[in-house]
């Protein structure tokens, strides 16, 4: 099991007591609505989303990095941070992450602690050359979480994604291993 740990915050391998908390986080709209292909509909499909993150948690090589967020004092489930292998160059793996939290806990810098964190692992732990992630254009905190953690504004496509009845912008951000490790110095 994975279990990354930071000042504020446990991240870790997802569980079956989770459902509950990853359902409401799944099913919100709100929370969901740049991530209309990761919505759940139902506790069904919730439980499905999960029992997949568990399933992927035990592959080996691990392809998908996929974990809950949680307060270390008292437990709290906020959401989730992770990534996904999309490729294996000599050099190291290039990943792709993704995050998302419950409303109640925007604001409070926990999102950019994470994906730090997440990025550490990554580039320390797990052999990764490039984490890249992206967002539409018009999602002001995503981007505003890749800023935070240093990672470079590659590309802002124009009108290439269709989203809630138009077309939208997205933008490419990322950072390679060596980028990560002149921040240590």
């Amino acid at each position: 099991m994975l279990t990354l740990r930071t000042e504020r915050l446990i991240l870790r391998d997802y569980r079956p007591a989770d459902l509950a908390d990853h359902h409401r986080l799944m099913s919100d709209e709100k929370t969901m609505y740049f991530l209309p292909d990761l919505l759940t509909h139902s506790l069904a499909e919730s439980r499905q989303n999960l029992e997949e993150a568990m399933a992927a948690a035990l592959e080996a090589p691990r392809e998908k990095v996929f974990l809950a967020m949680e307060l270390a004092e008292g437990g709290a489930y906020l959401g989730s941070v992770g990534y996904t292998v999309i490729d294996s160059p000599p050099p190291g793996k290039v990943v792709h992450a993704g995050y998302f939290m419950l409303p109640e806990h925007h604001g409070k810098g926990y999102m950019p602690e994470a994906v730090l964190e997440l990025m550490r692992h990554a580039f320390e732990d797990d052999g990764v050359f490039r984490f890249e992630t992206g967002c539409f254009a018009d999602n002001r905190p995503s981007e505003r979480v890749m800023q935070k953690c240093g990672m470079v504004r590659e590309a802002h496509h124009r009108q290439c994604a269709w989203h809630d009845g138009k077309m939208r912008d997205r933008l490419l951000y990322s950072l390679l291993r060596d980028e990560w490790a002149a921040r240590k110095t």
